[in-house]
């Protein structure tokens, strides 16, 4: 059997701002997909990485007095722990503004050069006055020319699906500063896409590599009449790639961000010695994109042209999924259903969000509506009353006698379920997880009735029952393992802690397939909780903004300082008795039986080495670290430990918890040197 190679993307978040709900539609789609192929058993790498470059960020680092790579490091590691919070797992997650990406991006446009599609000219471009820069179309609103639809952006409308240039915007505004922007002119650099006109329709009309909704879409609005050439190229100052032939213009960021997609590629490759060309120019590897249909044109024509003339290998499908509204509307922060990914899990459980979202998914565009009363009403009927609770009854009763050495008379419905195996794969596969879940919640519903005529809890107290008791425990919790497997792309928790109920790990799909025998059974623990209605409004009344507050500029924080008040001042003499140097983590490890600790190896340079533990298991994850350059206390006394000595320790900042961010060192900077 041929092994079935996977590449997945999702979209690059913009460096720019938090994770949100609407953004994790995308990403939690795309790791079930991923998730679920990796339980089939295919090889299959989830790759993503922030979008870093733009005027945005340069923007950003200017008004917080900070250079862009330090908003972008800080930012990007706030993404990864909202993205681990919510199970979402990257193979690998990297950067666009990388050394791989810059060489990519360099390739791309000596290909795009060699086949004649660069061309150059003057261009009209909007400026802010007030800010001193030119504006990228997203950093300016006004009305459609086409369907003249208010508070649009300078590159598309929301409302009719239109692309244009920001100059043919109707009453133009910056959204940096309020201010009328001014027309200049500059030299900009354009890829022909017309040129890849005959191309482009074949590929997008032909085949599965778009919904037929989407290929319907690009016939109707675009394929059917000459395709404009693409501004590539942005004039300083602008954060980014300056172009090698072109100085003072920059790849414009969504020439580079897709390309973010092959760098991050690159950087996984070398670190699991593996080939580049293994994945991006192989005919026989599978490459998956999961994006929303806002970005739609960019990924179905731009990117398609830009591969197709590099000689790299083509999606094989773009999946594109619908908006989030939330209650029926756009998501608004005055009304609170703005909610970031952090403010989510002060509240709630993120399984809740991953089920419910699996439940609406389906394979077409349409948008999401997040509901708050069904919200609440699925988890705690679907994923409490008729998951977890068919465990829960059974389990206690378990604990003593194990399972069945042989499989209980169950009337069939162990192997009902496994028949529906084939039919819920294939829905996960074609990304129709709504109807995954439903399959899946009808076999629950004929599990618990088992457990209810059975009545484990009145065979308990009757000793002559014991046989009759395990059978039926053994009966309730193979369904429920089964359930587990077949939702474990959903609710990877769910299918860790039923691993450790029945110790035995659920790794693949076909595990669904034969009951569990003869194995012990653990003591039962809280597996999931119900849904409190006051947990979700305390969560949006954490989520709302005044009018005045949602549109002004988000200013810098403030209220660590209020919460944690400078220290008396210290002399200069004081302060050099702490030791500081620059150490690099050689390896780390999770401390099982502590909740906060990780073991951390660093070394000083040469053969200087030492142990620290550090409470920062929330936050980061042990692969994470390794390779990376922090500081280190070096001279603390060493401070025994249950779990071993610690010999030192990391400096970082934060309120703690999931919030620690480790202070980073700027390259160059070597293991061992002190910090003054």
């Amino acid at each position: 059997m041929v092994e079935r190679r996977i590449l997945v993307t999702a979209a690059l978040p913009y460096a720019n701002g938090p994770i949100h709900i609407g953004h994790l539609v995308e990403y939690i789609e795309t790791d079930i997909w991923v998730r679920f192929q990796k339980l089939r058993g295919h090889r299959c790498i989830f790759i993503c990485a922030d979008d870093t470059h733009g005027t945005a960020i340069m923007m950003r680092a200017r008004q917080e007095g900070r250079s862009e790579e330090l908003v972008i490091a800080q930012m990007q590691q706030a993404h990864l722990q909202d993205f681990h919070a919510f199970d979402i797992e990257f193979d690998n997650y990297g950067s666009t503004n990388s050394v791989e990406n810059r060489r990519l991006c360099g390739e791309f446009w000596q290909a795009l050069r060699r086949v004649g599609l660069i061309t150059e000219r003057d261009v009209a471009q909007l400026y802010d006055p007030q800010a001193g820069t030119f504006l990228a179309d997203r950093f300016v609103k006004g009305t459609c020319p086409k369907c003249r639809a208010a508070g649009q952006y300078g590159d598309n409308c929301d409302k009719c699906g239109a692309t244009y240039r920001a100059t043919d915007l109707i009453e133009p505004v910056s959204v940096l500063s309020g201010a009328t922007p001014e027309l200049r002119s500059e030299r900009h650099l354009f890829v022909k896409l017309d040129e890849l006109h005959e191309f482009l329709a074949d590929w997008t009309q032909s085949g599965d590599h778009l919904q037929p909704e989407v290929a319907n879409y690009l016939q109707g609005h675009f394929l059917n009449e000459p395709l404009k050439d693409w501004d590539v190229s942005r004039p300083a100052p602008y954060f980014g790639f300056e172009i090698p032939d072109s100085p003072g213009n920059y790849w414009y960021v969504w020439f580079d961000a897709p390309i973010g997609y092959m760098a991050s590629t690159q950087q996984w490759c070398d670190r699991h010695g593996e080939r580049f060309d293994d994945w991006w120019r192989d005919a026989n590897v599978e490459i998956h994109h999961f994006i929303g249909k806002d970005i739609t044109y960019f990924h179905t024509l731009f990117w398609p042209g830009m591969l197709k003339s590099a000689g790299f290998s083509l999606p094989t499908k773009v999946h594109i999924h619908g908006f989030l509204t939330v209650g029926g509307e756009k998501m608004s922060k005055s009304k609170g259903t703005f909610v970031t990914a952090e403010t989510y899990l002060r509240h709630l459980d993120p399984t809740y969000l991953r089920y419910y979202y699996a439940a609406k998914l389906g394979p077409r565009l349409d948008d999401i509506d997040l509901n708050l009363d069904e919200f609440v009403a699925k988890a705690n009927a679907d994923l409490v009353g008729k998951v977890v609770n068919l465990a829960s009854r059974a389990a206690r009763f378990a604990e003593t006698s194990g399972l069945s050495p042989t499989y209980p008379d169950d009337g069939g419905l162990f192997a009902r379920a496994a028949a529906a195996g084939d039919d819920i794969a294939q829905a996960y596969e074609e990304g129709d997880f709504s109807r995954a879940m439903r399959l899946i919640m009808e076999l629950a519903d004929r599990a618990n009735p088992y457990v209810e005529a059975a009545e484990p809890w009145n065979l308990a107290k009757d000793p002559r029952r014991a046989q009759d008791l395990q059978d039926v425990c053994t009966v309730a919790l193979n369904l429920f393992r089964q359930l587990a497997i077949y939702l474990a792309p959903v609710l990877p928790r769910l299918a860790r802690q039923t691993g450790e109920l029945l110790q035995r790990p659920i790794t693949r799909w076909d595990e669904s397939q034969t009951p569990l025998l003869g194995n012990p059974v653990s003591r039962f623990q809280h597996m999931l909780k119900r849904v409190d209605r006051k947990d979700v409004d305390r969560m949006i009344e954490d989520s709302k903004q005044t009018p005045a507050e949602e549109s002004a500029p988000t200013p810098a924080p403030s209220q660590p300082l209020l919460d944690e008040p400078l220290a008396p001042a210290c002399t200069i003499d004081e302060f050099a008795r702490v030791d500081l140097r620059i150490a690099r983590v050689l390896a780390a490890e999770d401390v099982p039986e502590a909740s906060k600790l990780l073991k951390i190896t660093v070394s000083l340079g040469g053969t200087e080495q030492r142990t620290v533990f550090a409470g920062i298991k929330q936050a980061y994850r042990p692969e994470q670290l390794v390779g990376r350059l922090v500081v280190l206390a070096a001279n603390l006394a060493p401070r025994k430990m249950k779990f071993g000595t610690s010999e030192g320790m990391i400096l970082a900042s934060g309120p703690g918890g999931s919030h620690v961010f480790l202070l980073t060192v700027d390259d160059g900077a070597e293991p061992g040197q002190r910090v003054h």
